[in-house]
This record gives C-alpha cells, sequence and structure tokens, in this order.
C-alpha cells in the first residue's frame, strides 16, 4: 500500500484487513499513521523510491499512488521485488482531451510507467471525489453556515471515497480485472446547490448556498490550488451547466452493490462539518 494514509488509502487498508488479508503499508511518519494493528507499517517515501525498496520485498501486489515524478523508479523496484499485480489510483481526467488537462497528464504519466513495466495492471478511474466539498466548503460551513461557488446549478457525479476503495480492493484482490481501466462515478448526478442542501440534512443545522462570480472563484481558488487546475475545476463546471455528466454503474459492476449516494457521504462526514473551537472565520 502506497498512499495508506489518503482519503482512499485509508478504507483500501480498512477493507483489506477486514477481508483478512495481510498487508504492507508505506508511510513517511509510521509514529503518526494511525492504521489498524495487523498492517505492518513501514517508513517510505515516494518521492525517494530506493526508500521503497525494503517495503516491497515479499509484496505481489501493489496499490499505486500516484506521482508522475518517480512512477517509472517505483514500478521499477516492484517489479524487481516480484510484484506480478499493480492497481493505480488514477482519474476520470485522462479522458479529458479538451486541451489543457494538468490532472489527466499527471495521472496518465503514471498509468504509462505500469503500463510500460508488463506487470498485470488495473487503473481505477473515479470522477470527482466528494471529499472535494471538505477543501471547497469546509472551512466556511463550519464557521459561517455557508458554501460559496460558481455555477449553483452545475450538476457532479461525486463519487464516495469509500466506492473508489472497494474497486480497487476488488481489483487486487480477485482475478478477471487485468488490463482493466474502470471509470467511476457516484450514483447521482446533483447540483452545487443540491449538494449544500444534503449537506445541511447531515449536520442537522441550516446550511446557505451563495452562489460567486468565476472570477471570484478564480481567486479564492487560486489562494490554494496551481492556475491550471483551477480553471479545470471551473472549466468542468461551466460544461456541467450545459452538458451534464451522466453516472455510470461501473461500483455496482465491479463490486456487486450499488454506488453510495452523496446523501450517505455527507451523512457520514456530519462530524467534518461540525464548528471547530481552534477555527475562526477570518
Amino acid at each position: 500500500m502506497t498512499g495508506a494514509t489518503g482519503a482512499v488509502g485509508r478504507p483500501v487498508v480498512a477493507q483489506l484487513v477486514a477481508a483478512g488479508e495481510s498487508v504492507r503499508a508505506v508511510t513517511r511518519n509510521p509514529a503518526t499513521a494511525g492504521l489498524p494493528e495487523p498492517v505492518e507499517v513501514f517508513q517510505g517515501d515516494m518521492e525517494k523510491p530506493e526508500s521503497l525498496r525494503a517495503a516491497f520485498a515479499g509484496v505481489d501486489r501493489l496499490y499505486l499512488f500516484p506521482l508522475p515524478e518517480t512512477a517509472p523508479q517505483v514500478v521499477a523496484l516492484a517489479k524487481e521485488a516480484g510484484v506480478r499485480r499493480i492497481v493505480v489510483l488514477s482519474s476520470a481526467s485522462v479522458l479529458d482531451t479538451s486541451g489543457d488537462n494538468h490532472s489527466g497528464d499527471h495521472h496518465r504519466a503514471v498509468e504509462r510507467a505500469v503500463e510500460d513495466s508488463g506487470i498485470e495492471w488495473t487503473f481505477i478511474r473515479p470522477d470527482e471525489f466528494a471529499t472535494n466539498v471538505l477543501w471547497k466548503w469546509g472551512h466556511s460551513i463550519r464557521t459561517e453556515g455557508v458554501a460559496r461557488a460558481p455555477y449553483g446549478n452545475a450538476p457532479r457525479v461525486l463519487i464516495h471515497e469509500c466506492d473508489v476503495a472497494a474497486v480497487a480492493v476488488t481489483a487486487l484482490l480477485e482475478d478477471g480485472h487485468a488490463g482493466r481501466a474502470y471509470t467511476l462515478t457516484g450514483p447521482q448526478a446533483i447540483t452545487q446547490a443540491e449538494q449544500v442542501r444534503q449537506i445541511a440534512r447531515a449536520v442537522g443545522r441550516p446550511v446557505t448556498f451563495e452562489e460567486i462570480t468565476p472570477d471570484q472563484a478564480r481567486k479564492d481558488m487560486g489562494r490554494a490550488m496551481p492556475a491550471p487546475v483551477v480553471e479545470m475545476v471551473l472549466r468542468y463546471l461551466a460544461d456541467a451547466v450545459t452538458n451534464p455528466p451522466v453516472p455510470v454503474d461501473t461500483v455496482e459492476e465491479v463490486t456487486g452493490r450499488p454506488a453510495l449516494t452523496f446523501a450517505r457521504w455527507a451523512a457520514d462526514h456530519a462530524a467534518d462539518f461540525a464548528p471547530q473551537p481552534t477555527e475562526s472565520a477570518a
């Protein structure tokens, strides 16, 4: 397991442990990883591939977090160690051929490194994560009871991170997924304004949606995101107003159960929107 402490990595670890599998996780700081007791935790850093050599010894299946800068070296070490199957956390952005695509280029570079290795592979390509609303609105909902965004009527097919994990775990443990690239979405296309209403119901208190201009959003997001990513997000939202995304049922096809709704995600993360005494609106 690389990326074991991430939003998808943690549920992948939990689901593998629940299935009775032996799990080895790589993290920069094992002391603060907070992973379940049966997990064998190794210190390592994907930006320093040689630090992963010991963790890869004796491993036959790898969940690969995408880091294009070192992917060829990491995959080469995995092959040397005898890894026979790699499941890559990629992104549906690799399917966007409309032009400048920072995210797609990032993830496709990792996919190519794995393809070129000759190791059996499966690519997991989720569309937008529901967890994105935490960085978009978490602070403002906690401190002001407000969520702000452009294109309030833009629908998105947000996916629960546990569904992404479930598909990854299935591909890791079961045969029949080699050479497959799975595009994943949530089960419904719901507007940003409706997302906020569902969060309000989950947290049990009023939350207001305020529509802002694309220029204001560009300024706000630019404080925390690279400009190409900001432009990609705004382009997707603008396009979704007139060309709504269509959900796919890949999660159910692979795992045998329907994908989890955004309402379920909001309920699972209600505590993340609760006011924190250390936060301020400033």
